[in-house]
């Protein structure tokens, strides 16, 4: 089979991804004394100056259609911060991912003639639709895992004498840093299209122009591959969430974020406390999660990057007719298969009464609390927040409209779920319904990873407005629907056990 049929063929929304728009966060890599630093804003910009041109052509009497065979790689990921954030390392010698038009010719559109036009469309419209799918089942395997990865981290790094007591700080942490690994690796998706640059690179030969080609096109074609997108924006995003910085955030404020004890004694269960104080320390409590957060995430973001660089030498390349071929549609029916499996086990959890894993009575079964129901409603929150990014993240080159709304969405649905279930209205299976929401979908809906991409590659001016309305709305949210139960009747232990 013609490896043109084998193209994947990205709409032109999945341009507005953030996650594959932003820079890298190294920039300058051999630290040469001069470099070209490449925002985020022009990148969008760029891809919406694309946009309009193949909009004016189709109007001059151009065929739309075949037009996009040329440029849709380029164009198509533009708004995904995931895609549009520029490399973490750039230098003068690294050319930025939209730079020109005509920097990434589409292999179906080089190779082919215009005799060949009613045939390659019928190919790319089949092609669109799979590439597509193969997006989305990457999109629902990946959040389900990163969901299982915050979790478990969550309950690993809260303990008795913890020195960070707020558990979603490490899971920031882990995202950022392997979003940052993914917008810098050069090495694991090098082959990408069917097309091995290695000995093109690497050649005494080649052009300082040649060179520049490669390399733009390398980057480019990586962050337009379903894999990658299901990495970047499907574990990375779903392993972070800014509604549980948030929550934490406000908790810190209203004196309600558990502390670890440090000696927890033998007759008691409990192994969190807190102390009243008065409103000065909340205040600094509050700032010490906003301020510790964003920071040891960029820190992450960056130290990700790094990792990438130095084991670029052992790091093996994905073989692209494996991958797509045989790795692409497997994972469809895996992805489907595992969300089904978690919707089966939801409704017959291991740990009832009959189960496998029984406690006795359902009083005390606790799976579907801690994991089953966030699983289940994980895809929903990631496949929002993706959609969300490429209708609107667009919009406003210098302020992310589609990460701040999920975002700010996000927390405040957290917020909501977080008064029900400290109302102890619903019952127990209400209860963990309303856990599985905030862990799950709001989890997978809001993101820090490419949150800090975004902010790493605004710039400076846009990046503290836009980081600074981020955490400020979403506390101010937050203070009047948390707050409003909390200032008047008072938060109640939750029924269920989680």
């Amino acid at each position: 089979m013609s490896s043109r049929t084998e193209s994947y063929t990205i709409p032109d929304e999945y341009s507005n991804l953030d996650e594959l728009a932003a820079p890298a966060p190294v920039e300058n890599p051999t630290e040469r004394q001069l470099y070209r630093h490449n925002t985020l804003e022009k990148r969008l910009d760029r891809g919406s100056n694309e946009d309009d041109k193949a909009h004016k052509k189709k109007h001059d009497g151009v065929d739309g259609s075949w037009l996009d065979l040329s440029t849709s790689h380029e164009r198509l990921h533009a708004n995904l911060t995931e895609v549009s954030v520029p490399a973490p390392v750039e230098d003068e010698e690294k050319p930025p991912i939209f730079q020109e038009s005509d920097a990434l010719e589409s292999p179906l559109a080089s190779e082919t003639s215009h005799t060949d036009k009613a045939q390659v469309s019928r190919r790319e419209r089949a092609s669109r639709f799979a590439t597509e799918l193969y997006t989305i089942s990457y999109l629902i395997l990946f959040s389900i895992l990163g969901t299982l990865a915050r979790l478990g981290l969550q309950a690993l790094t809260v303990y008795p004498g913890a020195p960070v007591i707020n558990g979603s700080l490490w899971a920031n942490f882990g995202g950022s840093l392997i979003m940052g690994f993914l917008a810098e690796d050069r090495k694991v998706f090098r082959e990408e299209w069917g097309r091995k640059h290695t000995s093109d690179i690497e050649s005494p030969s080649s052009k300082p122009k040649d060179l520049a080609a490669l390399g733009k096109a390398h980057v480019t074609e990586k962050k337009t591959i379903p894999l990658y997108i299901g990495l970047a924006t499907g574990f990375c995003g779903s392993f972070t969430s800014f509604s549980s910085f948030m929550r934490d955030a406000f908790l810190a404020l209203s004196n309600d974020l558990p502390t670890p004890l440090y000696h927890p004694s033998p007759t008691n269960e409990a192994t969190t406390t807190t102390v009243r104080r008065n409103g000065g320390y909340s205040f600094m409590a509050v700032l010490a999660i906003i301020i510790i957060t964003p920071s040891l995430c960029l820190v992450a973001l960056q130290f990700g990057a790094h990792l990438a660089l130095v084991a670029d030498p052992f790091l093996p390349s994905l073989h692209f007719t494996f991958q797509r071929k045989v790795v692409d549609r497997a994972l469809v029916a895996i992805a489907w298969l595992i969300w089904l499996g978690a919707i089966f086990m939801t409704i017959f959890p291991p740990d009832r009464p009959v189960g496998p894993t029984s406690k006795g009575t359902w009083a005390r079964e606790t799976w579907r609390g801690q994991a089953l129901f966030a699983l289940v409603l994980a895809p929903l929150g990631c496949l929002l927040r993706f959609y969300a990014s490429l209708h609107l993240n667009g919009r406003v080159s210098s302020f992310p409209l589609g990460t701040f709304t999920v975002n700010i969405f996000g927390a405040l649905v957290l917020g909501m779920c977080y008064d029900l279930q400290h109302s102890n209205i619903g019952g127990r299976v209400g209860c963990q319904v309303l856990q599985g929401v905030m862990d799950g979908f709001c989890g997978g809906l809001t993101t820090v990873s490419t949150w800090v991409a975004e902010l790493k590659g605004l710039k400076r001016r846009h990046a503290y407005i836009y980081g600074g309305v981020s955490v400020a709305v979403a506390l101010a949210g937050l203070v009047v629907v948390m707050g409003s139960l909390r200032w008047t009747k008072g938060f109640r232990a939750p029924i269920c056990l989680t």
